[in-house]
């Protein structure tokens, strides 16, 4: 169980997350929607203490997240695995390397480094990648560089490395953002057959409601840094997507898709 008691951030004199509190039972697969700047990121990033909360605990099967230091805060990160937007793979690295780098923390301090310096790796932990790409479709890429790779390509090569951390969670903060509609759906299918066949459980953020009511069996609708909705797919009706945002359900999509609509060009043209 994952829960979150009142949990706030300030940058400043902005309120990013403002109270938010809610419990998430091990194996869902919850979506987070709102517009940008809504908190949705800061709020993941909470969770696995990219960002310390300014206010509120984080519990995770009763132990205090926030006050992990050390070891203890890198073992989490471990266990809450993250996918951003950009990917974040090592670019000039081939893939099984790129992947092979979520066993990193299993083996902290000098002995982890030496081997991401060295490409040094048991040949059981390469045999567990490739186990991870061939799941998603990637092992014959699996000596390529990773630039070479499409964009939906690159996301599943992070969805794999955060296998290999052997995650309880797994934080996906706009992961299909950057993607076109079918490199989109490769992706949420990845993250869908994660969450049941692993019983991971997942949070991802996303910007369109009707790939939320798809793939998530809850959705969290985020809005100036608080959480305005938090049920099932059902429940976030066309009436209470108006209370919330002041739009319909097609204006909210297409708003959300603009904002989004410059990084995805970016990520685009540089592929």
């Amino acid at each position: 169980m994952l829960e979150l008691q009142n949990i706030s951030r300030r940058f400043g004199a902005t309120q990013a997350v403002s109270g938010v509190s809610l419990k998430v039972p091990a194996g869902q697969m919850v979506g987070v929607i709102g517009r940008s700047g809504a908190g949705k990121s800061t709020l993941l990033r909470m969770i696995n203490r990219l960002t310390e909360p300014s206010e509120g605990r984080i519990l995770h099967d009763g132990v205090d997240v926030t006050a992990l230091r050390g070891q203890s805060l890198r073992d989490w990160r471990t266990r809450c695995g993250m996918i951003f937007q950009q990917f974040n793979l090592v670019q000039r690295l081939d893939v099984l390397t790129n992947v092979l780098v979520g066993r990193l923390n299993h083996r902290p301090g000098p002995l982890g480094t030496l081997a991401s310096l060295f490409k040094s790796f048991p040949a059981e932990e390469r045999a567990m990648a490739l186990m991870a790409l061939d799941r998603f479709d990637l092992a014959d890429q699996a000596l390529q560089r990773a630039d070479t790779l499409s964009g939906g390509q690159q996301q599943r090569v992070a969805i794999a490395r955060a296998l290999m951390q052997e995650p309880r969670i797994i934080l996906a903060d706009e992961p299909i953002a950057s993607l076109d509609p079918r490199n989109a759906r490769t992706v949420m299918d990845a993250l869908r057959d994660v969450n049941r066949r692993d019983g991971i459980t997942v949070l991802c953020n996303l910007h369109h409601l009707d790939t939320a009511r798809e793939y998530c069996t809850r959705v969290i609708a985020m809005q100036g840094g608080r959480m305005m909705f938090d049920g099932p797919p059902e429940g976030l009706t066309a009436a209470r997507l108006r209370e919330i945002y002041g739009v319909s359900e097609a204006e909210f999509n297409e708003q959300s898709a603009m904002a989004h609509a410059p990084r995805a060009a970016a990520e685009a043209s540089a592929a």
